[in-house]
């Protein structure tokens, strides 16, 4: 069950073949999906080789195998975790039955609507990042661009596979659609506002892939908890592939501040003026990319008070991070809470009952989780003996979804008035000089080994490869 066919039109390990209803239908959808790739994916790669980890089994030695891969022929497919015997609903009202090996009818629509928001998040990022190849950093950064952009694109084939073969008619449609909404549309956008943003360069892509790639971690945990096992099984597998985009953005990060720190001991200055006269980014104008990335992909978990958390975690549709390693009753009810919410002018803590709560506590731990990398990148900042630390802005920071949507509360969680809000915003989030700036660096270095003045190189290459190897072949 864990080798991928890939003698298939469609390759698979879920044994495609033996149900022809379903690889007719996902073989119908499969040349629009290409259509979509051709318009929407990676601007101009038609042509190119790149070194590409596929996957040729989901086991431990076969999920990684690299080589250099003609994009357009890249092979998206349907790949699933193998099936654990004996598995349970692991909490909520079902706690104790036998996992769902098909969609129990009550939670049908509830279902549905989880994997069409999450595999519309998949071609979303790859029309956000549509662009950025040509003005890549580095072959090994183009490298890194295109092997994100395939797995979101095979992690939306994993949700069609979910939504094709689960929910009829209504799942077909479903996946239709997921290829016609676009990312910053007017009139037909993404579902999720932070996925309709524009990632217009390679500061905010690696923004996006550390911060909003993890959101795309807890998301698929709390899924991976799933009583319905097809769904849990799919996503068990997409997490290994997203530890990669993780670490493209916190490596990426890290180099743009290793290369800001190295030329301010050369020049000996604080100053943003020089240091961006010196063709690097300063560290203030990090710090306002990263208090943009943060707030927004924050509002990603949705209202921190939420009948709909509490539904999905009653029905076992979705637990939390890491469910099955917590101590309590999985059942949740009659525990409590704290939530923020704003009273007077000030920020103040509410209990409210932890169910209705499940949105903030998977923020809450998306937090600490993102913090880490934040503290990672300040060492880099005290190794090269900089007096200046990165932050995390207070997670009622330029909220848009829930209580503290509209509140204005500043970086360090002062609720200050809509006039010093207004006076202070560029200070806190990118301004439009902050954007043209790093927008003005943006040239393509394609060349093997070298590098954007603005970013430092990678300590080491992909899959032991050297820094210098050729990542991608133009052709």
């Amino acid at each position: 069950m864990s080798t991928i066919n890939y003698s298939e039109k469609i390759p698979n390990n879920v044994n495609l073949s033996e149900d022809k209803t379903l690889q007719r239908a996902l073989e119908h959808w499969q040349p629009n999906y290409l259509n979509w790739w051709n318009d929407m994916g990676p601007d101009g790669s038609n042509n190119f080789d790149v070194y590409l980890r596929t996957a040729v089994s989901v086991d431990a030695d076969g999920w990684a195998q690299f080589g250099h891969v003609k994009m357009p022929d890249y092979r998206w497919g349907i790949f699933l975790n193998p099936k654990e015997e004996g598995r349970q609903v692991n909490f909520g009202e079902h706690k104790g039955e036998a996992a769902w090996q098909d969609v129990p009818g009550e939670h049908r629509a509830n279902l549905r609507r989880i994997i069409v928001t999450q595999g519309d998040t998949e071609p979303a990022s790859v029309e956000q990042q549509r662009h950025l190849g040509l003005t890549c950093p580095s072959q090994y950064d183009l490298r890194n661009l295109f092997q994100v952009n395939v797995e979101e694109g095979r992690h939306l084939w994993a949700m069609v596979y979910l939504l094709h073969k689960y929910f009829g008619r209504d799942g077909r449609e479903e996946a239709e659609a997921l290829l016609d909404r676009r990312s910053g549309d007017s009139d037909n956008p993404r579902i999720l506002q932070a996925f309709n943003e524009p990632t217009p360069d390679w500061l905010s892509f690696y923004m996006f892939t550390y911060f909003t790639d993890r959101d795309g971690k807890f998301q698929l945990c709390a899924l991976a908890e799933s009583g319905f096992d097809p769904l849990a099984r799919t996503t068990k597998f997409m997490l290994t592939e997203e530890a990669h985009h993780m670490f493209v953005g916190e490596s990426g990060v890290s180099r743009v501040i290793a290369r800001t720190c190295q030329v301010m001991n050369e020049l000996k200055t604080d100053d943003p003026a020089k240091i961006r006269a010196a063709g690097v980014i300063d560290l203030p104008t990090i710090q306002r990319y990263l208090n943009f990335h943060f707030s927004v992909t924050i509002d990603l978990f949705g209202a921190d008070e939420s009948s709909n958390a509490a539904i999905f975690y009653n029905s076992g549709l979705k637990g939390r991070y890491e469910e099955t390693k917590r101590g309590d009753d999985h059942r949740l009810q009659g525990q409590t809470y704290k939530v923020l919410g704003l009273k007077e002018g000030h920020l103040i803590e509410r209990e409210v009952p932890m169910l209705n709560a499940l949105n903030e506590v998977l923020r809450d731990d998306y937090i600490k989780d993102s913090i880490g990398g934040v503290q990672r990148w300040n060492k880099v900042i005290e190794k090269a003996g900089i007096p200046f630390k990165l932050q995390a802005p207070h997670k009622a920071f330029n909220r848009k979804i829930g209580t503290l949507a509209g509140a204005h509360i500043s970086p360090d969680g002062r609720a200050v008035s809509a006039t010093e809000f207004a006076a202070r915003q560029n200070e806190w989030l990118p301004s439009v000089e902050d954007r043209a700036f790093v927008a003005s660096l943006m040239g393509r270095v394609t060349e093997a080994g070298k590098f954007a003045n603005w970013i430092a190189p990678p300590v080491m290459g992909i899959n032991r490869q050297p820094v210098d190897f050729d990542y991608v072949r133009f052709n």
